[in-house]
């Protein structure tokens, strides 16, 4: 009789079953190891961004002490208060340009929040600042402006050259280098606009032909026939009049033309500084339509790599994440500094003080209260 209860003797599986098990294990063995490294590799690389997002912040805003003028306020260490540059030999013509303020007076100044101040200069073909602008950012109400100073502006200093132009050279000359040109420029755009900026932001040329060519051209409408030729600087412009798409070449020659070959038009540094201005912001409308907002951090990471400035890369970057936000083409402003009238000899622009403050306190001041005419030192 058949026992029930005794299970038959089974002998070892077929090659080919014992294969697919096996095969079956390797491929779970794979997917539960992938399925963990890929976990891991999410988990890193999720706290890589949130790291490099979370270092990704605007810069901390200097002291107020470092952007008022010396004169109102609160007195400090005589150390703190050096010359941007002193001359090896002391010399009339190179002397400090704050020498001879008014003493110190006790006065109660404070910053306005999240609202930054930076100094934008290119320099010519030699060492002179061939383009001069003071911005004023305003995070709160995602609002930015622009005030280009005419290169010709006199300033109250005591040196033969007594143009804003000449500031960056003569600092870098008796300041030990460059970081003593910035500094001499910032304090003399005190002078004129009465604090110093925050920041620093030397511009190449290069690096704005690169950008507008990343974008795809910026439209500008050209008032007239552009045309001029400068053997020596190896420079031809020749841009039509009208309506037209210029790449960064052109856009370029558009912001610098102001001579002309014969038969063609010249113009002022004034006109200049207005296509200036017109280029901008046909850059800011540009570079914040939808299709070139996800490319502001590339850009920014493209203009970091060449652009001279005291912002950390992660402080480019949040500005332009805050350009990327703003869908406003209105939310730049552009202006010139008010100048009273020319003086022929030796061709300065005066600067007219009054006008000054009324466009200053509306656009770029970092202070809580009114910049005042004692805040100034215009020449006369």
């Amino acid at each position: 009789m058949h026992n029930r209860n005794i299970r038959p003797l089974r002998g070892r599986p077929h090659p080919s079953i014992r294969a697919r098990r096996l095969r079956r294990k390797r491929r779970s063995a794979f997917f539960k190891s992938f399925f963990i490294t890929t976990i891991f590799m999410l988990c890193v690389a999720a706290g890589l961004y949130g790291y490099w997002h979370s270092q990704i912040q605007p810069p901390e805003q200097p002291d107020i002490t470092v952007i008022l003028p010396e004169h109102v306020q609160t007195p400090r260490p005589r150390e703190a208060d050096a010359p941007a540059f002193i001359a090896p030999e002391p010399d009339p013509v190179d002397e400090y340009i704050l020498e001879g303020l008014a003493p110190f007076v006790e006065s109660e100044w404070a910053r306005r929040e999240r609202f930054f101040t930076f100094l934008i200069f290119g320099l010519d073909e030699g060492a002179n600042t061939d383009t001069i602008m003071v911005a004023g950012f305003d995070e709160i109400a995602g609002r930015g402006y622009i005030i280009n100073i005419p290169r010709d502006t006199r300033v109250d200093v005591q040196r033969r050259a007594r143009k804003i132009n000449s500031a960056y050279p003569a600092g870098r000359l008796h300041g030990g280098g460059h970081e003593g040109g910035v500094e001499q420029l910032k304090r003399e755009v005190q002078t004129l606009l009465g604090f110093r900026p925050d920041f620093y932001v030397m511009l190449d040329m290069d690096i704005v032909v690169e950008i507008i060519d990343a974008i795809g051209g910026v439209e500008i409408n050209v008032p007239f026939h552009m045309r001029y030729t400068d053997p020596y600087q190896d420079l031809v412009i020749d841009i039509p009049a009208g309506v037209q798409l210029l790449d960064g070449l052109n856009a370029m020659n558009f912001a610098r033309y102001r001579n002309a070959d014969p038969g063609f038009r010249a113009i002022t540094d004034f006109t200049r500084i207005e296509h200036q201005q017109q280029l901008l912001t046909a850059l800011f409308r540009t570079m914040i339509r939808p299709v070139n907002i996800p490319r502001i951090p590339e850009l920014v990471r493209l203009g970091g790599d060449l652009l001279d400035t005291d912002l950390e890369l992660r402080h480019l970057i949040w500005f332009g994440q805050q350009l990327a936000l703003s869908t406003n083409p209105a939310a730049l402003e552009t202006h010139t500094l008010p100048i009273a009238y020319t003086r022929r000899q030796g061709w300065y622009e005066m600067p007219c003080p009054e006008r000054i403050l009324d466009l200053v306190n509306s656009t770029v001041n970092p202070f809580t209260t009114d910049i005042t005419r004692d805040m100034l030192r215009i020449a006369e």
